[in-house]
């Protein structure tokens, strides 16, 4: 699992997941869930100079959407390992995300790899949406969970082209499921993606519209 875990970092980015060391300046995710990720929006409000609310908590809750997207299904298709995010945990001053230890599947041992690939990642999406102070659209938030998984497994296809049929195959699937259903469709070979939602980021002062949004032309 570590050397899975390692190989993927190599990709760049997000899909960058600590394993093991100090746990000082570490807690678990969830106590950042349980107040919405208040603090990083808080900081992204201010970054990008955001003056209503909803717009903050929208780009930090797709960044850590893509932070957790990018490395699972990565390890899945790179190495056949579904990652046990169970025990995830988030730093004090940064959203940069740590395993404590290792813990996974081989997805053989798995009766569906999408299905279990969805529940990790789901998992902690729906508890940090719950523990929303700020009042946003639930289909925005899945619009932006469907980006990031889109624009994660982007990447992986740049780093490994050999991924592209089994890759887009597995996005296919996921964008099927559950409430990622209708928040967009692929447009293109090198998985290009149209979202049927917007993340806001085009209401910051200096905020443009992105390549996937539905109110780009």
């Amino acid at each position: 699992m570590a050397a899975a875990l390692d190989d993927v970092a190599a990709v760049g980015g997000f899909f960058a997941l600590r394993v093991g060391g100090r746990d000082e300046g570490w807690r678990p995710v969830g106590d950042f869930y349980s107040y919405g990720f208040a603090d990083l929006s808080a900081v992204v409000a201010d970054r990008y100079r955001a003056t209503e609310p909803r717009v903050g908590v929208s780009i930090a809750h797709l960044g850590h959407a893509a932070r957790l997207w990018s490395p699972v299904p990565a390890c899945a298709l790179l190495h056949g390992i579904v990652l046990d995010l169970r025990a995830l945990q988030r730093a004090d001053d940064s959203s940069e995300l740590r395993l404590p230890r290792p813990v996974g599947w081989y997805t053989d041992s798995l009766s569906g790899r999408a299905e279990s690939l969805y529940a990790e990642v789901m998992h902690h999406l729906h508890a940090l949406c719950t523990g929303l102070r700020v009042k946003v659209a639930p289909r925005l938030l899945d619009g932006n969970t469907a980006s990031a998984l889109v624009g994660s497994a982007g990447v992986l296809l740049a780093a490994h082209p050999h991924l592209r049929n089994p890759l887009t195959g597995l996005v296919t699937e996921l964008l099927g499921m559950g409430r990622l259903a209708g928040t967009g469709h692929l447009t293109g070979p090198d998985l290009a993606f149209h979202r049927r939602s917007c993340c806001l980021y085009y209401r910051t002062p200096t905020g443009t519209k992105c390549g996937d949004c539905c109110l780009a032309s």
